[in-house]
């Protein structure tokens, strides 16, 4: 990197951060509660909203790690972006009212109100578990090899440098300080994608340009552009063909965008549940998007440099054919996805740990539980210096969850070609579960903690029983099943045990406090529009490229 690169990246490190502190300031007098750290007051926009969705998500694991996949595998890993935003109208639609109903501010919360205590504390360290060995750890890990790769520095020192950077950025304003300024964030990530996919393209079409690059790349690479992979290709185990539409990939998604406490949480932040419907919508629109910007440079990468290592190295190697200055750019535009992205983790792992396990323990209630008094302006019963204890132990959460990450990133990830699918995989572990309690806890009144705590257990085993190698004592043919398809099966089976052990074991009248009165299902008729304009997009795309 040149020197006007370096102050391009210095001048956006500054920039960012003062704004984050900018907008965690509090009025005169006003002390920051667990209601201002954890959910931004329940004051976010639409705009706020939809960008921050975008910022948690889109990180190194999606930059660096889905355009080492687009080098390898082609566009069918677009899937993952695509049909996020099909599930996001689902989120929008049939989720989040109930959520915000019942004013909800954390996953595990959810599980008590609807099943009992026990499944809350269990999906708590299942959660803290997942954020930070797998979440966080390949966020930092797969930035910092971006950032070794382009700047040239040690790969520990710039593994170091994001987490201690992304760590202090949202240290004192918490969820605020992340979703408002998200929207710089993901502005400065298209832009940089749109330049790096508009510049890579160029080079590959020469005097034919953009579109000259993408049909060269459509004509010499016509496999890199199959949606839905054959049995006999090569990385048919990676994305098995129907299962992308029709199969396991429904159940990931749901899990992580309905779900998932560190992408939910924005929505559950929102003012209103109209702001919430927006915000999944713009994100969604989004979601299309992705895609140009990440996963095409990977393929440009084919041609433009065929001999690397590790399909990892791909989007790094694009970013070094950029001229000075919008190297500069390009790079600060991928810092930014990882701090934001990193932020919202830490963010989230912070408030699991705080209000799910330590005020449980306690016996207290914060004043971010105390949703409807925060809203109203209330006092919670709790005093200021409690409230203040609360967010130290939230931030000191957040400290040691980034140093876990940082010093065993290299460990667990070191030796993968393709972190990407690294994340897919193990996360797979949990989520057909996950996807299992929440639907019934949702839509099936007669769950219990006893059905849905098999569900959830059974996740694990059976997700294990599939993935232990052969060699080690595994069954051959259960190995060989393609994750994806694992978790369909996986789903299936944990969803009739939980609904048998639910009937055998009914629950007390009383164990359900989630309320349906006064939800409504129905939507803005721009909300409607929206959902129709994305699905048709999504139809001539797959139409397309099939």
């Amino acid at each position: 990197m040149s020197h006007i690169d370096l102050i391009v990246v210095i001048v956006y490190a500054i920039g960012i951060f003062a704004l984050a502190q900018w907008v965690s300031r509090e009025k005169a007098g006003h002390a920051k509660d667990t209601s201002d750290y954890f959910l931004a007051s329940k004051s976010l926009p639409w705009w706020a909203i939809g960008a921050s969705l975008i910022a948690a998500n889109i990180s190194a694991e999606q930059i660096v790690g889905m355009s080492g996949s687009g080098y390898a595998i082609g566009l069918a890993i677009a899937s993952y972006e695509w049909m996020a935003a099909l599930t996001l109208l689902i989120v929008g639609k049939w989720f989040l009212p109930i959520f915000l109903k019942n004013e909800i501010y954390t996953m595990p919360q959810f599980l008590e109100q609807r099943f009992g205590p026990t499944i809350r504390t269990v999906m708590a360290v299942f959660w803290l578990a997942l954020y930070i060995f797998v979440n966080l750890t390949s966020i930092l890990w797969l930035g910092s090899i971006a950032v070794t790769q382009v700047a040239g520095i040690d790969q520990d020192i710039a593994l170091f440098g994001l987490g201690a950077f992304a760590l202090v950025y949202q240290l004192r304003g918490g969820l605020k300080a992340v979703a408002l300024t998200d929207i710089v964030q993901v502005t400065l990530l298209v832009l940089g994608g749109l330049v790096i996919s508009y510049l890579t393209l160029s080079k590959i079409g020469g005097d034919a340009g953009v579109m000259g690059g993408f049909t060269r790349l459509t004509t010499e690479l016509p496999g890199k552009f199959d949606m839905i992979l054959a049995p006999d290709n090569p990385f048919y185990k990676d994305l098995p063909g129907l299962s992308v539409l029709i199969g396991g990939m429904w159940i990931a998604n749901l899990s992580y965008w309905g779900f998932n406490q560190y992408i939910i949480q924005r929505a559950l932040a929102a003012k209103s549940l109209s702001e919430a419907q927006k915000g999944v919508v713009f994100a969604a629109f989004l979601k299309l998007l992705m895609p140009v910007i990440i996963v095409l440079p990977g393929i440009a990468a084919v041609i433009l440099a065929p001999d690397l290592a590790k399909p990892d190295q791909a989007y790094p190697a694009m970013m070094r054919l950029l001229p000075v200055g919008l190297l500069g750019l390009v790079f600060a535009a991928l810092v930014a996805a990882i701090i934001a992205s990193t932020a919202s983790k830490i963010n989230s792992i912070a408030t699991i740990f705080t209000l799910d396990l330590y005020a449980k323990a306690k016996g207290v209630q914060s004043r971010a539980q105390d949703a409807a008094t925060a809203s109203a302006g209330g006092d919670s019963g709790l005093t200021a210096a409690h409230e203040k204890q609360l967010v130290r132990v939230g931030r000191t959460t957040a400290v040691v969850a980034t140093l876990l990450a940082i010093f065993t990133a290299r460990p667990l990830l070191g030796s993968l070609d393709q972190a990407f699918q690294y994340i897919q995989e193990f996360s797979g572990f949990v989520t057909p579960g996950i996807t299992v309690i929440f639907l019934l806890g949702l839509f099936w009144p007669r769950a219990t903690e006893a059905g849905a705590l098999t569900g959830a257990v059974a996740s694990v085993l059976l997700s294990f029983l599939f993935w232990f190698p052969a060699d080690w004592g595994g069954i051959a043919t259960l190995n060989a099943v393609p994750f994806m398809n694992r978790m369909t099966i996986v789903f299936f089976v944990s969803l009739a045990l939980a609904v048998v052990v639910s009937l055998v074991r009914p629950a007390p009248a009383d164990s359900n406090r989630i309320t349906m009165q006064g939800v409504s299902f129905g939507t803005t008729t721009s909300f409607n529009v929206a959902g129709v304009i994305i699905i048709m997009i999504l139809i001539a795309l797959y139409a397309t490229w099939w």
